[in-house]
């Protein structure tokens, strides 16, 4: 069954290593990474945007999907299903739908307006044992139409909103959504300590993990980092492995392409790419 992210985050933060979350876009998605986290006995969160929970028919799609595979593949490892950065109108239809993991990315609003807002979303995800996440600081790149420039975070603002309750906080560093430019200036450091020290014990999450040096994301493990967020790794993966296929002409006689056989490539570099950041992130046999 799906589980709160609480539990298996504060464990990372304790054990200085961090869980991944993996976006989900579709059936082939899911079953990869859930088959990888549980070979590799390692926790997982399953990330939605709001984008892809329309693609994929719905909240309530993805929720009977996830927890039918949950069953059917036999999964024992602990899963979370959480919003990526959602709406506050998005939070609360995933939170009505049955994810056991939320996010409100209300960084683009007045502190103000973030706390009202996420103070709401604390109260129903106490009494419901959903685990929620919060953001201060906007990540750079765009996300479903939200563009941030990657700008860092105040550690003050980052305390007022941990003071509110939430389980995980996001603040940005100079992190981007995306592919990294080469004139990036890698991520604050001094920010991330600062955020840290004011914050305490609870767990920060560093979004845009696609293109960051391992040595920076190990650092930003020690410093208080438990969850990874991987994306864009996984599509450029995907679609290298399928267009290889496709290029190859494996289709049925001149009949076009089977479609399990077609998306097999890309499920396959899925995989391997999970495990490899489940290593590097340092969450395998942390189940």
């Amino acid at each position: 069954m799906l589980v709160s992210a609480k539990e298996m985050l504060e464990k990372a933060r304790e054990g200085k290593y961090a869980v991944g979350q993996f976006n989900i876009n579709n059936l082939e998605w899911t079953k990869a990474i859930l088959l990888t986290a549980q070979e590799n006995n390692s926790p997982v969160i399953l990330g939605v945007s709001e984008g892809a929970g329309k693609y994929m028919c719905g909240y309530k799609t993805i929720v009977g999907m996830v927890n039918g595979m949950l069953e059917e593949l036999g999964i024992t490892v602990p899963v979370a299903l959480h919003l990526d950065h959602g709406s506050f109108e998005g939070a609360k239809a995933c939170i009505n739908a049955g994810f056991s993991s939320i996010m409100f990315d209300g960084s683009h609003y007045p502190i103000e307006d973030n706390i009202r807002m996420t103070t709401e979303l604390v109260n129903t995800c106490n009494v419901l044992g959903l685990s929620l996440e919060a953001e201060v600081g906007s990540i750079g790149g765009e996300e479903d139409g939200v563009v941030g420039a990657g700008e860092c975070a105040d550690p003050k603002e980052c305390k007022m909103i941990a003071d509110l309750g939430v389980t995980m906080l996001a603040a940005g560093i100079g992190n981007i959504h995306g592919k990294y430019p080469e004139n990036w200036a890698g991520l604050s450091f001094e920010t991330l300590e600062a955020v840290n020290k004011e914050v305490g014990d609870m767990p920060l999450v560093l979004h845009g993990g696609t293109g960051i040096p391992d040595d920076m994301v190990k650092k930003a493990i020690s410093l208080g980092v438990a969850k990874i967020n991987v994306n864009t790794e996984c599509q450029l993966s995907f679609q290298e492995a399928t267009r290889e296929y496709i290029e190859a002409g494996k289709d049925l006689q001149g009949k076009g392409f089977d479609p399990r056989k077609l998306l097999a490539p890309g499920f396959e570099a899925i995989k391997a790419k999970v495990k490899e950041k489940m290593e590097l992130f340092g969450s395998i046999n942390k189940a």
